[in-house]
Protein backbone atom coordinates (compact mmCIF):
# COMPACT_ATOMS: atom_id res chain seq x y z
CA UNK A 1 0.00 0.00 0.00
CA UNK A 2 3.00 2.58 0.69
CA UNK A 3 6.37 2.66 -0.47
CA UNK A 4 7.38 5.86 1.20
CA UNK A 5 11.34 6.43 2.15
CA UNK A 6 10.02 7.45 5.84
CA UNK A 7 8.07 4.41 6.67
CA UNK A 8 4.74 4.34 8.07
CA UNK A 9 2.91 3.31 11.86
CA UNK A 10 -0.41 3.26 13.60
CA UNK A 11 -2.42 1.96 10.47
CA UNK A 12 -6.33 2.48 11.33
CA UNK A 13 -9.72 2.01 8.87
CA UNK A 14 -12.06 4.61 9.26
CA UNK A 15 -15.13 3.61 10.74
CA UNK A 16 -17.04 3.29 7.20
CA UNK A 17 -13.84 1.22 5.85
CA UNK A 18 -13.05 3.62 3.16
CA UNK A 19 -9.67 5.49 4.30
CA UNK A 20 -7.35 4.27 5.74
CA UNK A 21 -5.21 6.72 8.55
CA UNK A 22 -1.63 6.29 9.23
CA UNK A 23 1.28 8.09 10.89
CA UNK A 24 4.05 9.29 8.90
CA UNK A 25 7.33 11.95 9.19
CA UNK A 26 7.08 11.61 4.97
CA UNK A 27 8.18 15.34 3.74
CA UNK A 28 11.74 16.95 4.51
CA UNK A 29 14.17 15.35 6.73
CA UNK A 30 13.57 15.69 10.34
CA UNK A 31 10.24 16.98 9.69
CA UNK A 32 7.35 16.04 12.47
CA UNK A 33 5.61 13.13 11.59
CA UNK A 34 1.81 14.02 10.79
CA UNK A 35 -1.18 11.80 10.10
CA UNK A 36 -1.55 11.03 6.36
CA UNK A 37 -4.95 9.51 4.95
CA UNK A 38 -5.35 7.01 2.39
CA UNK A 39 -8.18 6.30 0.04
CA UNK A 40 -9.12 2.75 -0.34
CA UNK A 41 -10.49 3.83 -3.89
CA UNK A 42 -7.02 4.35 -4.94
CA UNK A 43 -4.57 7.65 -5.25
CA UNK A 44 -1.73 9.31 -3.37
CA UNK A 45 -2.04 9.60 0.39
CA UNK A 46 -2.83 13.56 1.50
CA UNK A 47 -1.41 14.93 4.89
CA UNK A 48 -4.35 15.67 7.12
CA UNK A 49 -1.92 17.63 9.25
CA UNK A 50 0.72 20.07 9.35
CA UNK A 51 1.36 20.58 13.36
CA UNK A 52 4.91 21.73 14.35
CA UNK A 53 5.10 18.44 16.80
CA UNK A 54 4.93 14.82 16.23
CA UNK A 55 1.52 12.74 15.65
CA UNK A 56 2.06 10.39 18.58
CA UNK A 57 -1.56 8.33 18.36
CA UNK A 58 -5.20 8.91 17.39
CA UNK A 59 -8.72 7.88 17.43
CA UNK A 60 -11.46 8.39 14.97
CA UNK A 61 -15.11 9.28 15.82
CA UNK A 62 -17.54 6.82 15.53
CA UNK A 63 -18.79 8.87 12.37
CA UNK A 64 -15.56 9.02 10.90
CA UNK A 65 -16.04 12.77 10.67
CA UNK A 66 -13.64 14.11 13.54
CA UNK A 67 -10.20 12.47 14.93
CA UNK A 68 -8.81 12.95 18.32
CA UNK A 69 -4.62 13.35 18.07
CA UNK A 70 -2.50 12.90 20.60
CA UNK A 71 0.98 14.83 19.39
CA UNK A 72 4.06 16.71 21.24
CA UNK A 73 4.31 20.45 21.91
CA UNK A 74 6.26 22.27 19.30
CA UNK A 75 10.28 22.16 20.31
CA UNK A 76 11.35 25.82 19.92
CA UNK A 77 14.90 24.60 19.99
CA UNK A 78 15.14 22.18 17.30
CA UNK A 79 17.19 22.83 14.40
CA UNK A 80 15.70 22.65 11.07
CA UNK A 81 17.12 20.70 7.85
CA UNK A 82 18.49 24.06 6.16
CA UNK A 83 20.11 24.84 9.55
CA UNK A 84 21.32 21.53 10.29
CA UNK A 85 24.78 22.86 9.87
CA UNK A 86 24.59 25.25 12.84
CA UNK A 87 25.77 24.81 16.22
CA UNK A 88 22.73 23.18 17.74
CA UNK A 89 21.33 24.75 21.51
CA UNK A 90 22.46 23.32 24.56
CA UNK A 91 19.72 20.98 26.03
CA UNK A 92 18.26 22.21 29.46
CA UNK A 93 16.88 19.09 31.85
CA UNK A 94 14.97 20.03 35.21
CA UNK A 95 12.68 16.80 35.21
CA UNK A 96 12.82 13.88 37.75
CA UNK A 97 12.39 11.52 34.81
CA UNK A 98 14.22 12.62 32.39
CA UNK A 99 14.71 10.41 29.59
CA UNK A 100 13.30 7.77 27.30
CA UNK A 101 14.37 4.76 24.96
CA UNK A 102 13.44 5.97 21.51
CA UNK A 103 12.34 9.45 22.73
CA UNK A 104 15.62 10.21 24.20
CA UNK A 105 15.65 13.38 26.87
CA UNK A 106 13.07 14.89 28.09
CA UNK A 107 12.68 18.52 29.15
CA UNK A 108 9.40 20.82 28.86
CA UNK A 109 7.62 19.25 26.04
CA UNK A 110 4.15 17.68 26.84
CA UNK A 111 1.97 15.49 24.47
CA UNK A 112 -1.92 16.53 24.16
CA UNK A 113 -4.55 16.14 23.02
CA UNK A 114 -6.25 17.83 19.76
CA UNK A 115 -9.17 17.77 17.30
CA UNK A 116 -9.33 17.17 14.10
CA UNK A 117 -12.05 17.70 11.45
CA UNK A 118 -11.28 15.95 8.86
CA UNK A 119 -13.31 17.32 5.92
CA UNK A 120 -11.57 20.69 6.78
CA UNK A 121 -8.40 20.08 8.50
CA UNK A 122 -9.07 22.36 11.07
CA UNK A 123 -7.14 21.29 14.47
CA UNK A 124 -8.19 22.63 17.80
CA UNK A 125 -6.04 22.36 20.92
CA UNK A 126 -8.52 20.52 23.40
CA UNK A 127 -6.03 19.86 26.46
CA UNK A 128 -2.87 21.97 27.85
CA UNK A 129 -0.84 22.14 30.73
CA UNK A 130 2.57 20.59 32.65
CA UNK A 131 1.56 16.73 31.68
CA UNK A 132 1.05 14.24 29.17
CA UNK A 133 -2.21 12.65 27.61
CA UNK A 134 -2.74 9.39 25.97
CA UNK A 135 -4.81 6.58 24.89
CA UNK A 136 -7.61 8.34 23.70
CA UNK A 137 -11.06 6.94 23.55
CA UNK A 138 -14.77 8.09 21.67
CA UNK A 139 -17.62 6.95 23.56
CA UNK A 140 -19.86 5.33 20.90
CA UNK A 141 -22.38 8.05 20.18
CA UNK A 142 -19.33 10.59 20.10
CA UNK A 143 -20.32 12.62 22.64
CA UNK A 144 -17.30 11.74 24.72
CA UNK A 145 -13.53 11.55 24.56
CA UNK A 146 -11.68 9.70 27.63
CA UNK A 147 -8.37 9.62 27.97
CA UNK A 148 -5.09 8.89 30.63
CA UNK A 149 -2.79 10.96 31.89
CA UNK A 150 -1.07 11.72 35.43
CA UNK A 151 -2.13 15.20 37.05
CA UNK A 152 -0.63 14.99 40.05
CA UNK A 153 1.78 17.75 42.05
CA UNK A 154 5.02 15.79 40.50
CA UNK A 155 3.81 13.30 37.73
CA UNK A 156 7.36 11.85 37.04
CA UNK A 157 7.60 10.27 40.73
CA UNK A 158 4.06 8.13 40.04
CA UNK A 159 2.26 5.93 38.72
CA UNK A 160 -0.79 7.03 40.09
CA UNK A 161 -2.67 7.66 36.72
CA UNK A 162 -6.18 9.11 36.09
CA UNK A 163 -8.71 8.25 33.84
CA UNK A 164 -10.34 11.46 32.30
CA UNK A 165 -13.61 12.23 30.21
CA UNK A 166 -14.38 14.89 28.09
CA UNK A 167 -16.96 16.66 25.88
CA UNK A 168 -14.93 16.95 21.95
CA UNK A 169 -15.60 20.62 21.96
CA UNK A 170 -15.42 21.72 25.37
CA UNK A 171 -13.04 23.87 26.93
CA UNK A 172 -13.40 23.21 30.49
CA UNK A 173 -11.41 21.04 32.73
CA UNK A 174 -12.11 17.35 32.28
CA UNK A 175 -13.74 15.01 34.47
CA UNK A 176 -11.31 12.45 36.69
CA UNK A 177 -13.40 9.37 36.35
CA UNK A 178 -10.99 7.50 38.70
CA UNK A 179 -7.60 6.84 39.55
CA UNK A 180 -5.14 3.76 38.83
CA UNK A 181 -2.07 2.06 39.55
CA UNK A 182 -0.68 2.33 35.44
CA UNK A 183 2.13 0.58 34.12
CA UNK A 184 5.28 1.52 35.07
CA UNK A 185 6.56 4.41 32.53
CA UNK A 186 5.17 7.20 30.54
CA UNK A 187 1.42 7.19 30.37
CA UNK A 188 1.87 5.56 26.95
CA UNK A 189 2.65 2.51 28.37
CA UNK A 190 -0.75 2.08 30.16
CA UNK A 191 -3.64 0.62 28.16
CA UNK A 192 -6.35 2.38 26.17
CA UNK A 193 -9.47 2.27 28.08
CA UNK A 194 -12.62 0.80 25.85
CA UNK A 195 -16.11 1.89 26.45
CA UNK A 196 -18.89 -0.64 27.08
CA UNK A 197 -21.43 -0.13 24.18
CA UNK A 198 -23.76 1.90 26.40
CA UNK A 199 -21.22 4.26 26.52
CA UNK A 200 -22.16 3.86 30.76
CA UNK A 201 -18.62 2.53 31.63
CA UNK A 202 -14.96 2.27 30.77
CA UNK A 203 -12.57 -1.32 31.05
CA UNK A 204 -9.29 -0.82 31.42
CA UNK A 205 -5.82 -2.51 32.70
CA UNK A 206 -4.57 -1.72 35.99
CA UNK A 207 -1.55 -2.88 38.28
CA UNK A 208 -3.05 -4.76 41.46
CA UNK A 209 -0.42 -3.25 43.59
CA UNK A 210 1.41 -0.05 42.74
CA UNK A 211 4.70 -0.87 45.03
CA UNK A 212 4.95 -3.45 42.91
CA UNK A 213 6.07 -1.72 39.12
CA UNK A 214 6.40 -4.08 36.83
CA UNK A 215 5.94 -7.27 39.07
CA UNK A 216 2.87 -6.65 39.96
CA UNK A 217 -0.41 -8.77 38.33
CA UNK A 218 -2.23 -6.91 35.45
CA UNK A 219 -6.10 -6.45 36.22
CA UNK A 220 -8.78 -5.91 34.03
CA UNK A 221 -10.95 -2.95 35.95
CA UNK A 222 -14.30 -1.41 34.90
CA UNK A 223 -15.39 2.28 36.32
CA UNK A 224 -18.62 3.57 36.09
CA UNK A 225 -19.67 7.70 35.04
CA UNK A 226 -21.91 7.50 38.03
CA UNK A 227 -19.52 8.32 40.64
CA UNK A 228 -19.59 4.44 41.91
CA UNK A 229 -16.34 3.16 43.11
CA UNK A 230 -14.06 1.46 40.08
CA UNK A 231 -14.56 -2.40 40.47
CA UNK A 232 -11.31 -5.04 40.10
CA UNK A 233 -13.24 -8.00 38.20
CA UNK A 234 -10.24 -10.51 38.21
CA UNK A 235 -9.54 -9.57 41.94
CA UNK A 236 -9.42 -13.43 42.35
CA UNK A 237 -7.14 -14.45 39.00
CA UNK A 238 -3.38 -14.38 39.66
CA UNK A 239 -2.43 -14.17 36.55
CA UNK A 240 -1.49 -11.17 33.82
CA UNK A 241 -4.36 -9.76 31.66
CA UNK A 242 -4.57 -7.86 28.60
CA UNK A 243 -6.62 -5.80 25.63
CA UNK A 244 -9.61 -5.79 27.12
CA UNK A 245 -12.66 -5.71 24.86
CA UNK A 246 -16.55 -5.27 25.29
CA UNK A 247 -19.00 -7.76 23.58
CA UNK A 248 -21.95 -6.38 21.76
CA UNK A 249 -24.35 -7.23 24.90
CA UNK A 250 -21.97 -5.55 27.29
CA UNK A 251 -22.45 -8.05 29.62
CA UNK A 252 -18.58 -9.66 29.06
CA UNK A 253 -15.37 -8.56 28.03
CA UNK A 254 -12.70 -10.53 26.23
CA UNK A 255 -9.32 -10.52 26.98
CA UNK A 256 -5.51 -11.91 26.29
CA UNK A 257 -4.78 -14.38 29.38
CA UNK A 258 -1.18 -14.86 30.12
CA UNK A 259 -0.70 -18.87 31.88
CA UNK A 260 2.10 -20.59 32.11
CA UNK A 261 4.00 -20.77 28.74
CA UNK A 262 0.50 -19.74 26.55
CA UNK A 263 -2.39 -17.17 26.22
CA UNK A 264 -5.38 -17.71 25.22
CA UNK A 265 -8.16 -15.81 24.49
CA UNK A 266 -10.90 -15.71 27.40
CA UNK A 267 -13.98 -14.41 27.56
CA UNK A 268 -14.81 -13.00 31.73
CA UNK A 269 -18.21 -11.86 32.74
CA UNK A 270 -18.47 -8.50 33.82
CA UNK A 271 -20.43 -8.76 37.00
CA UNK A 272 -18.72 -11.98 38.24
CA UNK A 273 -15.78 -12.25 36.90
CA UNK A 274 -15.92 -16.07 35.81
CA UNK A 275 -13.82 -17.14 32.67
CA UNK A 276 -14.54 -18.92 29.71
CA UNK A 277 -11.39 -19.67 27.61
CA UNK A 278 -12.72 -19.67 23.97
CA UNK A 279 -9.02 -21.04 22.41
CA UNK A 280 -7.17 -23.83 24.44
CA UNK A 281 -3.79 -25.81 24.09
CA UNK A 282 -0.54 -24.86 23.33
CA UNK A 283 -0.39 -21.53 21.54
CA UNK A 284 0.00 -17.52 21.99
CA UNK A 285 -2.79 -15.41 20.53
CA UNK A 286 -0.84 -12.05 20.85
CA UNK A 287 -4.39 -10.32 19.28
CA UNK A 288 -7.93 -10.24 18.70
CA UNK A 289 -10.34 -8.23 17.44
CA UNK A 290 -14.33 -8.73 18.05
CA UNK A 291 -16.86 -7.83 15.41
CA UNK A 292 -20.40 -7.55 14.59
CA UNK A 293 -22.44 -10.46 16.04
CA UNK A 294 -19.04 -10.95 18.16
CA UNK A 295 -17.47 -12.71 15.39
CA UNK A 296 -13.84 -12.89 15.99
CA UNK A 297 -10.39 -12.92 14.28
CA UNK A 298 -6.70 -13.62 15.72
CA UNK A 299 -3.23 -13.54 15.48
CA UNK A 300 -2.18 -16.66 16.19
CA UNK A 301 1.13 -18.38 16.94
CA UNK A 302 2.24 -21.73 18.02
CA UNK A 303 5.68 -23.25 18.46
CA UNK A 304 5.95 -24.73 14.52
CA UNK A 305 3.96 -22.05 12.74
CA UNK A 306 4.93 -18.08 12.78
CA UNK A 307 1.67 -16.02 14.13
CA UNK A 308 -1.60 -15.99 11.19
CA UNK A 309 -4.76 -13.99 11.08
CA UNK A 310 -7.52 -16.81 12.01
CA UNK A 311 -11.08 -16.77 12.28
CA UNK A 312 -12.56 -18.48 15.57
CA UNK A 313 -15.94 -20.16 14.52
CA UNK A 314 -17.59 -22.67 17.01
CA UNK A 315 -14.55 -22.89 19.41
CA UNK A 316 -12.23 -23.97 16.65
CA UNK A 317 -9.64 -21.29 14.58
CA UNK A 318 -10.17 -21.03 10.93
CA UNK A 319 -7.27 -20.14 9.22
CA UNK A 320 -7.69 -17.18 7.20
CA UNK A 321 -4.12 -15.99 6.20
CA UNK A 322 -0.72 -18.27 4.64
CA UNK A 323 1.58 -15.82 5.03
CA UNK A 324 4.52 -17.86 6.05
CA UNK A 325 3.79 -21.16 3.96
CA UNK A 326 5.96 -20.55 0.98
CA UNK A 327 8.96 -19.94 3.28
CA UNK A 328 8.07 -22.83 5.80
CA UNK A 329 8.22 -24.92 2.37
CA UNK A 330 11.43 -24.62 1.84
CA UNK A 331 12.58 -25.21 5.25
CA UNK A 332 12.51 -27.98 8.61
CA UNK A 333 11.60 -26.76 11.54
CA UNK A 334 13.09 -27.75 14.30
CA UNK A 335 11.01 -29.76 16.92
CA UNK A 336 10.38 -27.86 20.74
CA UNK A 337 9.03 -29.89 23.31
CA UNK A 338 7.72 -28.36 26.48
CA UNK A 339 9.39 -29.52 29.81
CA UNK A 340 9.24 -29.21 33.38
CA UNK A 341 11.75 -29.50 36.54
CA UNK A 342 12.36 -28.63 39.90
CA UNK A 343 15.11 -25.80 41.28
CA UNK A 344 17.41 -26.11 44.13
CA UNK A 345 14.83 -25.32 46.27
CA UNK A 346 11.97 -28.11 44.60
CA UNK A 347 10.23 -25.14 42.90
CA UNK A 348 8.81 -26.51 39.80
CA UNK A 349 9.88 -24.50 36.77
CA UNK A 350 8.78 -24.93 33.17
CA UNK A 351 10.72 -24.20 30.07
CA UNK A 352 11.07 -25.62 26.49
CA UNK A 353 13.51 -27.98 24.53
CA UNK A 354 14.43 -26.44 20.98
CA UNK A 355 16.21 -29.89 19.65
CA UNK A 356 18.20 -29.44 16.26
CA UNK A 357 16.32 -31.00 12.86
CA UNK A 358 17.19 -34.55 12.53
CA UNK A 359 17.88 -35.15 16.05
CA UNK A 360 18.83 -38.22 17.24
CA UNK A 361 18.05 -39.39 20.93
CA UNK A 362 20.91 -41.03 22.80
CA UNK A 363 23.03 -38.47 21.40
CA UNK A 364 24.47 -35.64 23.37
CA UNK A 365 23.92 -31.95 21.30
CA UNK A 366 25.78 -28.66 22.11
CA UNK A 367 23.66 -26.83 24.22
CA UNK A 368 22.59 -22.95 24.40
CA UNK A 369 20.83 -22.24 27.64
CA UNK A 370 18.58 -18.81 26.28
CA UNK A 371 17.02 -16.19 28.91
CA UNK A 372 14.27 -13.67 28.20
CA UNK A 373 14.03 -10.18 29.22
CA UNK A 374 11.89 -8.18 31.24
CA UNK A 375 12.39 -10.11 33.77
CA UNK A 376 8.34 -10.10 33.82
CA UNK A 377 7.77 -11.84 30.76
CA UNK A 378 7.92 -15.35 29.28
CA UNK A 379 8.75 -18.06 26.89
CA UNK A 380 5.69 -18.80 25.25
CA UNK A 381 4.10 -21.70 22.63
CA UNK A 382 5.13 -19.45 19.83
CA UNK A 383 7.65 -19.63 17.19
CA UNK A 384 10.73 -18.60 17.91
CA UNK A 385 12.84 -17.49 15.21
CA UNK A 386 15.82 -17.43 16.96
CA UNK A 387 15.56 -20.54 18.53
CA UNK A 388 14.87 -21.83 14.84
CA UNK A 389 18.22 -20.27 13.58
CA UNK A 390 20.62 -21.22 16.19
CA UNK A 391 19.06 -25.34 16.05
CA UNK A 392 19.39 -25.21 12.36
CA UNK A 393 23.22 -25.10 13.59
CA UNK A 394 23.02 -28.63 15.48
CA UNK A 395 22.24 -26.54 18.69
CA UNK A 396 19.56 -27.68 21.54
CA UNK A 397 18.03 -25.05 22.92
CA UNK A 398 16.85 -24.39 26.61
CA UNK A 399 14.76 -21.97 27.23
CA UNK A 400 13.26 -21.78 30.80
CA UNK A 401 11.10 -19.27 32.46
CA UNK A 402 12.39 -18.84 35.84
CA UNK A 403 11.47 -16.86 39.21
CA UNK A 404 10.52 -12.99 37.98
CA UNK A 405 8.80 -14.64 34.60
CA UNK A 406 4.73 -13.84 34.57
CA UNK A 407 2.56 -16.60 34.12
CA UNK A 408 2.49 -17.77 37.18
CA UNK A 409 1.22 -15.63 39.59
CA UNK A 410 2.45 -12.33 41.83
CA UNK A 411 4.51 -14.28 44.24
CA UNK A 412 6.45 -16.01 41.58
CA UNK A 413 7.07 -12.73 39.80
CA UNK A 414 8.39 -10.87 42.79
CA UNK A 415 10.44 -13.91 43.82
CA UNK A 416 13.40 -12.15 42.71
CA UNK A 417 12.60 -8.90 44.22
CA UNK A 418 15.75 -7.06 44.69
CA UNK A 419 17.78 -9.20 43.79
CA UNK A 420 18.67 -10.01 40.70
CA UNK A 421 20.21 -13.22 39.59
CA UNK A 422 19.86 -14.82 42.82
CA UNK A 423 16.79 -17.67 42.68
CA UNK A 424 16.40 -16.84 38.76
CA UNK A 425 20.09 -18.01 38.20
CA UNK A 426 19.28 -21.09 40.48
CA UNK A 427 16.45 -21.78 38.07
CA UNK A 428 17.95 -21.34 34.56
CA UNK A 429 20.94 -23.49 35.64
CA UNK A 430 18.69 -26.19 36.99
CA UNK A 431 17.05 -25.77 33.20
CA UNK A 432 20.74 -26.53 32.09
CA UNK A 433 20.55 -29.79 34.42
CA UNK A 434 17.43 -31.31 33.23
CA UNK A 435 18.94 -31.11 29.31
CA UNK A 436 22.23 -32.65 30.60
CA UNK A 437 19.90 -35.60 33.26
CA UNK A 438 18.11 -36.49 30.26
CA UNK A 439 20.91 -37.35 28.01
CA UNK A 440 20.46 -34.51 25.74
CA UNK A 441 23.22 -31.90 26.37
CA UNK A 442 26.45 -32.15 26.19
CA UNK A 443 27.84 -30.60 29.49
CA UNK A 444 31.53 -29.94 27.90
CA UNK A 445 29.72 -27.89 24.99
CA UNK A 446 27.44 -24.63 26.93
CA UNK A 447 26.40 -21.85 25.64
CA UNK A 448 24.28 -19.24 27.10
CA UNK A 449 23.22 -15.60 26.41
CA UNK A 450 20.12 -13.38 26.04
CA UNK A 451 18.73 -9.45 25.58
CA UNK A 452 18.00 -6.85 27.95
CA UNK A 453 17.05 -8.73 31.51
CA UNK A 454 17.93 -12.00 29.30
CA UNK A 455 21.79 -10.21 29.29
CA UNK A 456 21.71 -9.26 33.09
CA UNK A 457 20.88 -12.41 33.96
CA UNK A 458 23.63 -14.14 31.62
CA UNK A 459 26.07 -11.53 33.07
CA UNK A 460 25.06 -13.05 36.80
CA UNK A 461 25.41 -16.65 35.47
CA UNK A 462 28.84 -16.37 33.97
CA UNK A 463 30.25 -14.60 37.39
CA UNK A 464 28.75 -17.39 39.12
CA UNK A 465 30.03 -20.70 37.31
CA UNK A 466 32.46 -21.24 34.80
CA UNK A 467 30.82 -24.45 33.03
CA UNK A 468 29.92 -22.10 29.92
CA UNK A 469 32.30 -21.79 26.99
CA UNK A 470 30.73 -19.02 25.21
CA UNK A 471 28.25 -16.29 26.30
CA UNK A 472 26.41 -13.93 24.40
CA UNK A 473 25.36 -10.48 26.64
CA UNK A 474 22.87 -8.08 25.05
CA UNK A 475 21.83 -4.87 26.27
CA UNK A 476 22.83 -5.67 29.71
CA UNK A 477 24.11 -4.25 32.71
CA UNK A 478 26.61 -6.08 35.21
CA UNK A 479 26.65 -2.83 37.78
CA UNK A 480 23.49 -1.50 39.54
CA UNK A 481 25.09 1.62 40.55
CA UNK A 482 25.80 2.37 37.01
CA UNK A 483 22.00 2.21 36.23
CA UNK A 484 20.90 4.51 38.39
CA UNK A 485 20.69 8.06 37.06
CA UNK A 486 21.84 7.14 33.62
CA UNK A 487 18.95 4.77 32.63
CA UNK A 488 15.05 5.41 32.39
CA UNK A 489 14.10 3.54 35.44
CA UNK A 490 15.15 5.75 38.34
CA UNK A 491 11.34 5.66 39.61
CA UNK A 492 11.80 1.38 39.40
CA UNK A 493 15.55 1.88 40.95
CA UNK A 494 14.44 3.81 43.91
CA UNK A 495 11.01 1.42 44.29
CA UNK A 496 12.87 -2.26 44.08
CA UNK A 497 16.34 -1.17 45.74
CA UNK A 498 15.73 2.48 47.58
CA UNK A 499 18.71 4.94 46.53
CA UNK A 500 22.36 4.64 46.82
CA UNK A 501 23.03 6.97 49.49
CA UNK A 502 20.93 4.93 51.62
CA UNK A 503 20.79 1.86 50.35
CA UNK A 504 23.95 0.88 49.14
CA UNK A 505 24.29 -3.07 50.26
CA UNK A 506 21.54 -3.57 47.82
CA UNK A 507 23.25 -1.76 44.83
CA UNK A 508 26.23 -3.69 45.67
CA UNK A 509 24.46 -7.10 45.98
CA UNK A 510 22.61 -6.64 42.32
CA UNK A 511 26.31 -5.60 40.88
CA UNK A 512 27.52 -9.41 41.62
CA UNK A 513 28.78 -9.43 37.42
CA UNK A 514 30.81 -5.92 37.63
CA UNK A 515 31.63 -6.62 41.15
CA UNK A 516 32.89 -10.05 40.79
CA UNK A 517 34.30 -10.06 36.99
CA UNK A 518 37.62 -11.59 38.31
CA UNK A 519 35.55 -14.78 38.39
CA UNK A 520 34.87 -14.79 35.18
CA UNK A 521 36.14 -17.52 32.20
CA UNK A 522 33.81 -17.03 29.81
CA UNK A 523 34.44 -15.78 26.33
CA UNK A 524 31.36 -13.12 25.72
CA UNK A 525 30.22 -10.66 23.33
CA UNK A 526 28.54 -7.54 24.15
CA UNK A 527 26.08 -6.35 21.76
CA UNK A 528 23.67 -3.03 22.33
CA UNK A 529 22.23 -0.35 20.50
CA UNK A 530 24.57 3.16 20.42
CA UNK A 531 21.38 4.90 21.65
CA UNK A 532 19.75 2.51 24.10
CA UNK A 533 18.38 4.92 26.83
CA UNK A 534 16.47 1.51 27.84
CA UNK A 535 19.70 -0.19 29.31
CA UNK A 536 22.73 2.19 27.68
CA UNK A 537 25.52 1.83 25.98
CA UNK A 538 27.60 2.29 29.52
CA UNK A 539 26.95 -0.92 30.91
CA UNK A 540 28.05 -3.23 28.24
CA UNK A 541 30.94 -0.79 27.67
CA UNK A 542 32.20 -1.40 31.60
CA UNK A 543 31.39 -5.15 31.40
CA UNK A 544 33.24 -5.56 27.71
CA UNK A 545 36.16 -3.39 29.84
CA UNK A 546 36.31 -5.35 32.95
CA UNK A 547 36.41 -8.63 30.46
CA UNK A 548 39.43 -7.43 28.54
CA UNK A 549 41.37 -6.24 31.32
CA UNK A 550 41.53 -9.63 32.43
CA UNK A 551 42.21 -11.20 29.26
CA UNK A 552 39.01 -13.09 28.70
CA UNK A 553 38.02 -13.11 25.21
CA UNK A 554 35.43 -10.50 24.77
CA UNK A 555 33.85 -8.05 22.49
CA UNK A 556 31.87 -4.95 22.11
CA UNK A 557 29.67 -4.58 19.03
CA UNK A 558 27.53 -1.51 18.73
CA UNK A 559 24.89 -0.67 16.23
CA UNK A 560 24.64 2.82 15.38
CA UNK A 561 21.75 4.92 15.74
CA UNK A 562 19.79 1.65 17.29
CA UNK A 563 17.56 1.85 20.66
CA UNK A 564 16.78 -0.67 22.96
CA UNK A 565 14.90 -2.71 20.08
CA UNK A 566 16.02 -2.19 16.66
CA UNK A 567 14.64 -0.52 13.76
CA UNK A 568 17.07 -1.92 11.07
CA UNK A 569 16.14 -5.69 9.69
CA UNK A 570 20.28 -5.70 8.65
CA UNK A 571 20.90 -4.85 12.06
CA UNK A 572 18.52 -7.62 13.14
CA UNK A 573 20.40 -9.83 10.97
CA UNK A 574 23.78 -9.17 11.52
CA UNK A 575 22.64 -9.50 15.67
CA UNK A 576 21.97 -12.94 14.90
CA UNK A 577 24.55 -13.95 12.83
CA UNK A 578 27.06 -12.99 15.11
CA UNK A 579 25.09 -15.25 17.64
CA UNK A 580 26.15 -18.05 15.45
CA UNK A 581 29.40 -17.23 14.93
CA UNK A 582 30.01 -16.56 18.73
CA UNK A 583 28.95 -20.19 19.44
CA UNK A 584 30.15 -21.88 16.64
CA UNK A 585 33.68 -20.46 18.33
CA UNK A 586 33.62 -22.04 21.28
CA UNK A 587 30.75 -24.83 21.14
CA UNK A 588 31.48 -26.52 17.46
Amino acid sequence: LTRSDAGESEPRWSPDGQSLAFVSSRGEDDEPAQLWLLERAGGEARALTTLKGDVLDYAWSPDGKRIVLVAMDEDPNKVSAKDKDKTPPPIVIDRYYFKEDGTGYLGALRQHLYLLEVATGEVTALTAGAFDEAQPAWSPDGGTIAFVSKRGADPDRSTQTGLYVMAPGSTGEPKLVTTFAGIAGDTGDVGRPVWRPDGSALAFIALRDEKLIYYATQELVVATLDGAPSRMVTADLDRNVLAPQWSADGKSLYILLEDDGNQHLVRIDAANGKLQTLLAGRRETNGFDVGAKNRIVLLDSTVDRPAELFALEGGKPRRLTHQNDAWLAGLEVAPVKEISFTSKDGTRIGGFLTLPPGYEAGKRYPTILRIHGGPTSQFANSFSLESQILASQGYVIVAANPRGSTGRGEAFSTAIWAEWGGKDTEDVLAAVDYAVSEGIADPDRLGVGGWSYGGILTDVVIAKTTRFKAAVSGASIGNALAGYGTDMYVREYEREFGTPWHDLDVYLHNSYPFLHADRITTPTIFLVGQNDFNVPLLNSEQMYEALKSLGIDTQLVIYPGQHHHFAKPSYERDRLWRYVAWYGKYLQ
